[in-house]
């Protein structure tokens, strides 16, 4: 089986196809800069092409001639959620490639969407959660979700639509809270600025996720929506020192230095039995 993963070299990519490879799939990776690709150990591994997916010249039939599924993670312009550019720019060139994928005979696509689908609702959320988004990012995804449903109508494929919660792990955001704590560390800093922490989150490591991902890709026929989560709320305090205790730090927290993210609620988390049930052992593995 070969699959298409587009923005091979971000975060959620890379190891996307590292599990992939390990799982003995073929994959065409996609991204758009072959030095960063190049610097990737899978390299050698997969059939790269350093091309844009948003570019109106892409030959998209080329591209995918051989190709079973696609695993579509590029997204550019993260992690700026509020930014117009993902409604205005990402939705429709998202669409548009996808559906000429599907045009030339692709029959599975898997998306990565977005906890921030659900909006400012809290408390345990499901996949049958209904989606109110509150920002352009979130916006951009749930619309995108819409019109490729409507797309199914007219050419029958399987869509599997991953809302994708909060992933950790190498090659994450540098911004990101973690890998900052990572640096402020390594630095040696005394003290680590942060909000108060006591919001509640749903983390994944990175190698769990993309073990689901590429369990999911395995269900050729099932389309539909899955929540990639821990099912798991922690307090973002308790990560923290959770962390620090981990790397024998002495580092104290300046907790309340930041004030609390005002597009996201204090307290969310995704349940993940229907992620756990169709991905059954091989999840995370």
């Amino acid at each position: 089986m070969t699959v298409l993963v587009t923005g091979a070299t971000g975060f959620v990519g890379r190891h996307l196809v590292a599990a992939l490879l390990a799982r003995g799939y073929r994959v065409r990776a996609l991204a758009r800069d072959l030095d960063k690709a190049r610097q990737m150990p899978w390299f050698d591994a997969v059939e790269f092409r350093a091309l844009d997916v948003h570019d109106p010249q892409l030959d998209v039939a080329a591209l995918v001639d051989g190709v079973d599924a696609l695993a579509h993670l590029a997204w550019p312009g993260l992690p700026n959620y509020q930014a117009l550019f993902h409604l205005e720019h990402n939705l429709m060139a998202d669409y548009r490639f996808i559906k000429a994928v599907v045009e030339a005979g692709v029959s599975q696509v898997l998306v990565t969407g977005t906890c921030f689908e659900y909006g400012m609702q809290s408390g345990p959320l499901t996949e049958q959660t209904e989606a109110r988004p509150g920002n352009p990012y979130g916006l951009a995804k749930h619309s995108l979700h819409l019109f490729l449903q409507a797309l199914q109508q007219q050419l029958p494929f399987s869509l599997q639509w991953a809302r994708l919660f909060y992933l950790h792990g190498p090659g994450q955001n540098p911004k990101s809270l973690l890998a900052a704590l990572d640096r402020a560390i390594d630095a040696g800093d005394e003290v680590f600025n942060m909000s108060g922490g006591e919001q509640l989150r749903d983390y994944l490591d990175i190698e769990a996720a993309a073990g689901y991902l590429a369990a999911l890709l395995k269900q050729r026929e099932f389309s539909g929506v899955v929540n990639c989560s821990s099912g798991r709320p922690i307090a973002v305090r308790s990560l923290v020192e959770q962390r620090i205790a981990q790397r024998g730090s002495a580092i104290r927290l300046n907790l309340g230095h930041y004030p609390y993210p005002d597009y996201e609620p204090m307290a969310f988390w995704g349940l993940n039995q229907r992620l756990l049930q169709i991905t059954g052992a091989e999840h995370g593995a």
